[in-house]
């Protein structure tokens, strides 16, 4: 990719990025499958089941088309969650994502956070027509000290920012990735003002740890109610 074609990079250092997962995933202290097992030898067939279709693990041991095993990390806190949001990527990709391959995406503040997860959850709300749930998040905060590539004020790339398609932003993340790029700054779609961080490389992701947590509670409008834990 020419380098006048690429977007212009920035040097950041940024504290306290905030990521937000369900709380059944940030929890690492027991495993989702403990309640379906009565014996200890049911449980372990229901890991051994499990992890025969872990896209975390096959990755993990080479077996992950978008992401090689020398890419991931190990031995450092959380680097399963770390390790989870380059390897379960959504099929349909996201926006600075393919199918292939995820990235770690994050906010630089929480209420952008909440923003870009209110907002998706009122789309999958929007399809069977009922805004009427609860969830729980962990917000799980990183550091970033690396170079990144800026669509803040860059005009020509404003498709790459369409509030319904991924389809410009998901071309240039592949020809940035393809060339060596770390990944993406650029401004919240969903929240005004805010901005948001997309990490090609899961050794960038630092000093990785938990903040608040919050419930989300749809009671009929696409807008939740916001409730720090």
């Amino acid at each position: 990719m020419p380098l006048k074609l690429m977007p212009p990079i920035t040097p950041l250092r940024q504290f306290d990025t905030c990521r937000l997962l369900p709380s059944r995933f940030a929890d690492t202290e027991d495993s989702v499958l403990s309640p379906l097992a009565e014996t200890e030898q049911e449980l372990h067939d229901l890991f051994e089941l499990d992890n025969a279709t872990n896209a975390r693990l096959r990755a993990q041991h080479g077996g992950a088309p978008g992401i090689t095993t020398d890419e991931l990390v190990f031995g450092v806190p959380h680097f399963r969650i770390i390790n989870a949001a380059y390897t379960y990527a959504r099929p349909e990709g996201s926006r600075f994502n393919t199918g292939e391959r995820g990235a770690w995406y994050c906010a630089f503040d929480v209420n952008t956070a909440l923003a870009e997860v209110s907002f998706h959850k009122a789309v999958e709300y929007a399809e069977i027509n009922r805004y009427d749930d609860s969830v729980q998040y962990q917000a799980m905060l990183a550091d970033f000290t690396a170079s990144f590539h800026d669509l803040r004020g860059q005009e020509q790339y404003r498709d790459c920012l369409q509030a319904d398609s991924y389809i410009a932003s998901q071309t240039l993340a592949e020809r940035l990735l393809d060339g060596g790029a770390l990944g993406l700054i650029y401004p919240s779609v969903r929240q005004a003002g805010g901005t948001n961080l997309a990490c090609f490389r899961p050794a960038l992701v630092g000093n990785v740890r938990k903040g608040a947590s919050y419930r989300l509670t749809w009671r009929g409008s696409p807008v939740p109610n916001v409730e720090q834990l």
